[in-house]
């Protein structure tokens, strides 16, 4: 029997959920939904500015030097619609990878459409389909779902990675949720 598949819940605006959605596809054995989520929704706010070794943990990872965004906290919730529509198109990895990468490698806002259009169209998504898009009722309803379901789940901080009815979130939740499917396997 394969494992459940593992949820990792993040925010665009977060910079720890951009370190491990860098990450998560290549080490987590069995492959995550990415689930966007509004933090502000849930009552969590993004970290202060440039919290300690973020720079560092960037170098380690080898991704682009971090340039902190203008505008801090973002107000996501554009970036957060437009990551759920790309979700419901089956784009969800793609566009949210390219979202953190325009806010954390680009030192770009995310509360200007401008730069969620860049993201969009770094995944082949087209500018009218995507402002569209964020305006449906399903697109608005799944995000609020999406809510619900974290609060439903228990998260509390993000990012965060749901194994089974097990929790793991902040900086080491791939860690974490990478040895608990290990753990799972093991048992099988």
């Amino acid at each position: 029997m394969a494992p459940e598949q593992p949820v990792f819940y993040y925010d665009l605006g977060d910079p720890e959920g951009y370190l491990i959605g860098e990450r998560v596809m290549s080490e987590m054995a069995v492959v995550p939904e990415w689930e966007p989520v509004l933090g502000r929704a849930l009552g969590l706010s993004p970290a202060p500015g440039e919290p300690d070794g973020l720079r560092e943990r960037i170098a380690e990872q080898a991704l682009q030097p971090l340039r902190w965004p203008a505008t801090w906290p973002p107000d996501t919730e554009l970036a957060m619609l437009a990551a759920t529509f790309a979700k419901h198109i089956g784009r969800a990895v793609a566009f949210s990878l390219a979202a953190f990468r325009q806010a954390f490698a680009g030192g770009r806002d995310l509360t200007e459409e401008g730069t969620v259009l860049v993201a969009a169209a770094a995944c082949e998504m087209h500018p009218t389909a995507l402002m569209k898009g964020i305006s449906l009722r399903s697109v608005t309803t799944g995000l609020a779902t999406a809510n619900r379901r974290a609060r439903e789940a228990g998260v509390d901080a993000l990012p965060a990675i749901a194994v089974g009815a097990d929790l793991y979130s902040g900086p080491g939740c791939l860690e974490a949720a990478t040895e608990a499917l290990a753990t799972q396997a093991g048992r099988r």
